[in-house]
């Protein structure tokens, strides 16, 4: 494999692409269980959400519409996708929309809090497993991290002005916020965090 970034963001042994694929599915898997908890979705799903609500657009169909718009504006911010970016953008969608065909109505409150807990759960060990094949930032984190370059504000305060904007514009497009996006927000940061640790030895004999 080539140790340039391009090369390497584009480029990916079978066990990098095992790693990215299965990522991605568990990241839309969590992010299904969030919704069908009913007790307020993630702030990106909230707006997918609402473009649901008010289009006949599925939330997973919504996704990827907003993966894609969120990818245009990276052609203004000069940053660089790689195979995991793209995939990122479909991945997940699909995935979102299978779960939640699959999954039943109206939980109980048990099974909300257990889905939304799972899900949570499920998110971050995705997100270890598809950060962990460095195939290229999500849609999302890219454009984080090109408005932090553009504007020169910490990373911390351009992913809280995008996370808040996104749940804001789709709680008024019809989207679900509850003490569920809360949870996901204080709670998704240091559960990454910890599956990162834990995973970082595997995807190193991988890379």
């Amino acid at each position: 494999m080539s140790t340039g970034v391009p090369a390497s963001r584009w480029r990916a042994s079978p066990q990098r692409l095992t790693r990215l694929l299965a990522g991605l599915w568990l990241f839309g898997t969590g992010e299904a269980l969030v919704v069908h908890g009913e007790l307020g979705a993630s702030p990106w799903t909230v707006l997918a959400q609402g473009v649901s609500v008010q289009s006949p657009l599925s939330i997973g169909q919504a996704t990827i519409l907003i993966s894609g718009c969120v990818l245009l504006l990276w052609i203004a911010l000069h940053q660089r996708p790689g195979l995991g970016t793209v995939l990122n953008a479909i991945v997940i969608g699909i995935a979102i929309d299978v779960t939640l065909g699959l999954v039943g109505d109206h939980p109980g409150l048990v099974e909300r809090w257990a889905s939304l807990l799972g899900g949570i759960a499920l998110v971050a060990i995705g997100s270890g497993f598809y950060l962990g094949a460095a195939l290229g930032p999500g849609p999302r984190d890219g454009l984080m991290t090109g408005l932090h370059r553009l504007t020169g504000r910490p990373v911390s305060q351009m992913r809280l002005g995008i996370e808040v904007g996104a749940a804001l514009a789709g709680a008024l497009l019809g989207g679900t916020v509850g003490i569920g996006t809360l949870v996901f927000a204080v709670w998704i940061g240091p559960a990454v965090q910890l599956a990162l640790r834990h995973m970082s030895p595997i995807a190193a004999t991988d890379m």
